[in-house]
């Protein structure tokens, strides 16, 4: 099948390189490390537990996301303003 795509320069170069030691066309060889890279086992990284710790968080804050835990620390802050 014919298709189109772009190389980066120095790794064409390479390629016709080994194409040329190996008196080999361009294409076989463009195939061949094509094959060879979609074969390859894609490492699995292990799973990683980092630990938790207390930072004195509210219950009623716990699950929130930052933006809902500003707004109301922000307006709880206008609270304490408003009441003095």
């Amino acid at each position: 099948m014919r298709t189109t795509i772009n190389i980066n320069d120095a790794i064409l170069s390479e390629l016709k390189d080994i194409a040329r030691q190996r008196r080999r066309p361009l294409r076989e060889v463009v195939d061949e490390t094509l094959k060879r890279g979609l074969a390859a086992s894609i490492p699995t990284g292990k799973a990683v537990t980092l630990p938790k710790f207390d930072i004195g968080i509210k219950a009623a804050y716990r699950g929130m996301s930052l933006n809902q835990l500003y707004d109301q620390i922000e307006a709880e802050d206008c609270l304490k303003v408003a009441e003095e």
